[in-house]
């Protein structure tokens, strides 16, 4: 059981890794900066995959408990702290989530608008290059 509690413990610092990464982003993000966006993702895909063996490890340990090995109180208490600490930083995780998609949505809304005025504008310079300016100039040759 001890092997488990270490586990859940090295499961909560990574996903305090991954709650602290957001956080410094989500500052930059909301600044407008999305330069470190790559990188940000990659580092997430990179904690990700340590939590996924993480729970693997967790899995096999769990197997071999429940083959035939007592769990003392103090153990259970332990790991409901664990398991609350756990749920705790998931839940605010999938808040920063929420807060990055919002941010990255409201930059990608801007850079389209940005497209559309520039669009118009071409549209617009484009009207001034009309056949009747080549047709005036010719008739004036």
């Amino acid at each position: 059981m001890t092997r488990i509690i270490t586990l859940l413990n090295e499961k909560n610092h990574y996903l305090e890794k991954f709650y602290s990464l957001n956080e410094v982003e989500l500052a930059n993000f909301a600044q407008g900066q999305f330069d470190n966006l790559e990188h940000f993702y990659q580092t997430r895909e990179r904690i990700l995959d340590v939590l996924k063996y993480v729970d693997a490890q967790i899995e096999k340990a769990h197997g071999e408990i429940a083959q035939g090995g007592t769990i003392q109180e103090s153990e259970r208490r332990e790991v409901k702290e664990a398991l609350a600490i756990k749920d705790e930083y998931v839940a605010r995780i999938i808040e920063q989530d929420i807060q990055v998609l919002s941010c990255i949505e409201m930059a990608k809304n801007s850079i389209i608008k940005e497209l559309q005025e520039v669009r118009r504008g071409r549209q617009a310079v484009g009207g001034y290059k009309s056949k009747t300016f080549n047709q005036r100039l010719n008739e004036e040759v």
